[in-house]
This record gives structure tokens, C-alpha cells and sequence, in this order.
């Protein structure tokens, strides 16, 4: 560059014209003038012939500057076209998570102060009165009075009998009858025999209800042998009661009503019937000592996981084999598991399955309607939408899980602070519950109850009363119950973005974490006992 500066300046003073002398100073003056102008002209033809004046003059001219930034703005558009899709795609993943191997990989999130509790403001409206009992109906008929003995068997789990054993005391109070302690029968699943006193504190049951109804332990020695009602409707209504068993019960003195889950109900039975079942299930049933203690331990290791005091989350996952076969709903699995879980149907429930060609379609629309159960994938894209995050501590109540630990991978990669009874205590110090399979559910039911948060998967019996005890100790703790439609329509969405996922997600269970809510005809009382359990605050 300096070389062909020099050519040209050089070439420059030749070929100027010779200046011409004149006299004196206007000589000299034209002269230093004409010298003056040539040099200016000189260093024009220098730029002109500098590399730079092509671009407009020098470099700090600003004809550059703007040839510069135009420049920047074309390789800015060009970089945008080339990577903003991509940004874009990442911001908004279709599939909302991304499955790597067996685990889940979703957006981190920030944990919110309100994840763990209700607003307080929110829960101080309604206060337990249950134990408030009304003297018009009170009193308990002498031996000599009693219309009858009323003896019942509490089929099923744990709480399907939890249920049967409030239904009995409040049908022992409609008919004016001494109530024998109710049978304890597991069903064909659980297979397990279990009486009354293996699980529940028979002498509080009785002393708490001795101003309610007249209980008894077992069926008098000289009792005759007793009559059966096998016709008792579902929710049937007090009236049908007194129209159709009393009659038959001050005839043969002692009765047994079989089957009896489900058979009185709600809206048909006097307020204070409904009042008398919550009194026995919150206040008469009380689990025995032994239960209550390894309760509050695993309750107490849940908190203290980390060496400080945390907050937990107890989550009840349905998904058995039993419960997946029984839904009749589909779910991702290979070949061999959808053909294994046909034939499983098939013998279990035949006359549902038929041929099984109506089963595809029906499986759609329950899984559109939310009645289908949450797989342990989905479980965790929820939570984590919500704002839980890993460090999230979990407890888990769940039977045998349908697919096992890779069914749970997507869900224990994304919280691995997740851990079971079995994992929370010893063998030894489970061995003395594993007599009774009923045992073992009340552990998990305790430390259900006892959580910050709880979160159902499904909805059965043990969801339900935890829902419902939650509510009537004050709506403070929060019981989440996720919108499974909400859920299988955003998942079934390609075009599902993450942030308008997790915003559907958390404005929707707003107002599905047990907070009071108002009672409704054919309202279940177990899980929401508002109206006739608790009263304005």
C-alpha cells in the first residue's frame, strides 16, 4: 500500500505543469498558491488511488459506518434465519418433554414459596363440627329397647371397609339397633383374613360411639340364627331402611345386610347421619398404637431425609396390573405387553372384553373423558409443570407397579428423592405389619395423611378419605387431584409448547388442591364432608 502511494504521488509531481515565476511577491504568492493547490490535488489523486476511496473515503468517513452496519444487519438476518427456528424449537418442544433412553428430560423450573400449602386466607371460613351432636336424636335404646342385632361384614381393602364401618353405625342409628363390631373381610385380591382388632382400637370405637349407638363385640351366645337382606339398592335412603329392613329385623332379632358397600346415601339421610359418619371416621376409628408410632416415624425420616427439616410429598400411584387391566384403557408398552394385558383382560373380565374389537374406541374416549390412570411418565411432566423440582421429596404408596422399574425410570430420573416404605424402614421393623396386608395400607394411609402435599393418580377409596380427612383438619394442606382430560388433551397435542403447558397446568388446579368446596347433589361425603361435617367458621 505504501508502495503504491509513493507511484502515485511521484506520478502526480511529474506531470504537473511547471509553474510559471512572475515578478516579485505575486510571484512568489501565485506561486506558493499553485504549490498550495497542488498539493491538495495531490493528495486527492492519493486517495483516489488508496484502496479505501472505492469505499467512499477514508475509514472514519461516514459513508463506512453506514456500509458497515448494513453489512451487520445482512449477517444478522442470516444468522437469525439460520438458528432462530432452531431457539424457537427449543423454547417450545412439541412433545413437551424429551425422552432419552428411558428417562424424561423436561424444562427446569423455579420452586414457589405457595407449591406446599394453601392459602391461608383461603382455609379459615370452615371449622370441624362433627363432634357436635344434636339432642333431638341423641340417645342410646337400652338392651330392652333395641330393635335388634345389626351384624355386617367390611369387605374389601382397608377402606372400602373404612367406609362399610360408617354405614353400619349410621343404618344401627337409623334402625334403633345394637350394632355387633363389624367383620373385617378381605377380598379375592388381598386374600388376607384380618378382624377388627388386628387393625383398629376396638375399645375407643366403642366408648367414643357409647352416646351415639349401642355397640357390641360379638353375637350373643343364645341369639338366634340370623336373616339376610341381599336386596339393599346403592345410596339407598333412610326411608328405605325403615320401610323395608325394620320390619324384618324386630321379626328375626338379629340381621345381617350383605352386600353392604355403598348401600346408604348421601343426600337421602338426615343431616345428622351424615354428621354421625364423620364422627366415626375421623374420630371413633383410630388405628392401633403400633401403626400410629411406625406412622409418625416414617413421617418424621421423610422430613429429616436431607439432615434439615423439608416439606414431602406423599403420592398415591395406581397403576397395578389389576387397576391398568380393569380401566380398560390404553397405555405405551411393546407388542408383547399390549398382547399379555389382552388375554389378562380377557380371562379376568370376559364379558366386558367379548372379542375385544369395541375396545380401541372405548379406550380413546375414556382417556379423552380423564378417566383413564396417569402412567408414572406422565405423573412426572405434571409435577414438574406445577414447579416441583428434583429435589422434591416423594413418598410413594403403591402396589406392585404395572412394567416395573422401567415403567418408574421416566418418573425416579426426574425426582430422585423418591422412596417407599419398604426403602424408608427395615426389614425388622416392617416384619411385624407384614401379618396383615391391612396393616401395611394403613402405614401408607397415615403418611398420606401426614404429608404437605398429597397428589392422587386415580381415583378409588383411599384417595377419597385422605382428600376428605385433609379437608375436614382445615383445607390447609394442600390434595391435589390432577385434571387427567386437561392432560390427555395437551399431551395428545404436537403443537403443545412447554410454557403454554406448564400456564394451562397451573392456572387449572388453582382450584384442585382441596380448598372448601361447596356441596353438590350425589356429592361424595368421603371426600368432601363440608356441609353436614363442618360448619362456618
Amino acid at each position: 500500500m505504501v508502495e503504491l502511494r509513493h507511484t502515485g504521488g511521484g506520478g502526480a509531481r511529474v506531470s504537473s505543469p511547471p509553474t510559471r515565476r512572475g515578478n516579485g511577491g505575486d510571484d512568489e504568492e501565485g506561486s506558493a498558491m499553485a504549490a498550495g493547490r497542488t498539493d491538495d490535488d495531490d493528495g486527492d489523486r492519493r486517495d483516489h488511488h488508496s484502496p479505501f476511496a472505492k469505499m467512499g473515503g477514508g475509514l472514519p468517513n461516514v459513508r463506512f459506518r453506514e456500509w458497515l452496519f448494513s453489512a451487520f444487519l445482512c449477517l444478522a438476518v442470516v444468522v437469525g434465519v439460520l438458528f432462530l427456528p432452531r431457539l424457537w424449537s427449543r423454547m417450545n418442544v412439541p412433545y413437551l418433554c424429551t425422552k432419552v433412553g428411558i428417562s424424561l428430560q423436561c424444562p427446569r423450573v423455579k420452586e414457589a414459596p405457595s407449591l406446599w400449602e394453601n392459602p391461608y386466607s383461603a382455609t379459615t371460613s370452615w371449622k370441624a363440627c362433627a363432634e357436635i351432636r344434636q339432642d333431638e336424636v341423641s340417645g342410646v335404646p337400652s338392651e330392652n329397647e333395641t330393635t335388634g342385632y345389626l351384624f355386617i361384614q367390611a369387605e374389601g381393602g382397608l377402606n372400602q371397609q373404612r367406609i362399610s364401618i360408617c354405614n353400619a353405625v349410621a343404618v344401627a342409628k337409623i334402625l334403633n339397633a345394637t350394632l355387633i363390631v363389624p367383620q373385617l373381610k378381605q377380598d379375592q385380591i388381598w386374600k388376607d383374613e384380618t378382624n377388627f382388632e388386628d387393625i383398629f382400637d376396638v375399645d375407643h370405637f366403642i366408648n367414643y360411639l357409647k352416646n351415639d349407638v349401642r355397640i357390641v363385640r360379638e353375637i350373643p351366645n343364645d341369639a338366634p340364627v340370623r336373616d339376610i337382606v341381599k336386596n339393599i339398592p346403592k345410596l339407598a335412603s333412610a326411608q328405605f331402611y325403615i320401610d323395608n329392613v325394620l320390619s324384618r329385623l324386630k321379626e328375626k332379632k338379629i340381621m345381617s345386610l350383605k352386600p353392604f358397600v355403598d348401600r346408604l346415601g348421601y343426600e337421602n339421610v338426615p343431616p345428622e347421619i351424615n354428621r354421625l359418619r364423620c364422627r366415626v371416621n375421623y374420630h371413633a376409628l383410630k388405628f392401633l398404637p403400633d401403626i400410629e408410632a411406625m406412622a409418625d416415624l416414617l413421617a418424621a425420616r421423610m422430613r429429616n431425609r436431607t439432615g434439615i427439616p423439608n416439606p414431602y410429598m406423599a403420592l398415591h400411584l395406581r397403576f397395578e396390573k389389576g387397576m391398568v387391566g380393569l380401566s380398560f384403557c390404553d397405555f405405551v408398552g411393546t407388542r408383547e405387553e399390549k398382547t399379555m394385558m389382552a388375554a389378562y383382560r380377557k380371562n379376568e373380565w370376559p364379558r366386558r372384553y367379548k372379542d375385544g374389537s369395541h375396545l380401541w374406541r372405548q379406550a380413546l374416549e375414556k382417556r379423552k373423558a380423564g378417566r383413564c390412570p396417569l402412567e408414572p411418565s406422565e405423573v412426572a411432566v405434571v409435577l414438574r409443570s406445577m414447579g416441583y423440582t428434583k429435589e422434591t421429596q416423594i413418598y410413594v404408596a403403591s402396589g406392585q407397579v404395572y412394567g416395573g422399574q422401567n415403567r418408574m425410570a421416566p418418573l425416579r430420573n426426574m425426582f430422585p428423592n423418591l422412596v417407599t416404605k419398604e426403602e424408608l424402614a427395615t426389614k425388622e421393623e416392617l416384619d411385624h405389619f407384614r401379618k396383615h396386608v391391612t396393616s401395611l395400607a394403613a402405614l401408607d394411609f397415615l403418611v398420606c395423611l401426614k404429608s404437605d402435599v398429597f397428589v392422587m393418580t386415580h381415583g378409588g377409596n383411599f384417595a377419597k378419605l385422605i382428600i376428605g380427612a385433609r379437608r375436614y383438619m382445615g383445607h390447609r394442606q394442600k390434595s391435589i387431584k390432577p385434571d387427567k382430560g386437561l392432560m390427555a388433551k395437551s399431551f395428545g397435542d404436537p403443537y403443545m409448547g412447554w410454557a403454554n403447558f406448564m400456564e394451562d397446568v397451573v392456572i387449572t388446579h388453582q382450584t384442585r388442591t382441596g380448598l372448601p368446596e361447596e356441596t353438590f347433589p350425589n356429592y361424595d361425603l368421603w371426600e368432601n364432608p363440608l356441609t353436614p361435617c363442618m360448619c362456618k367458621a
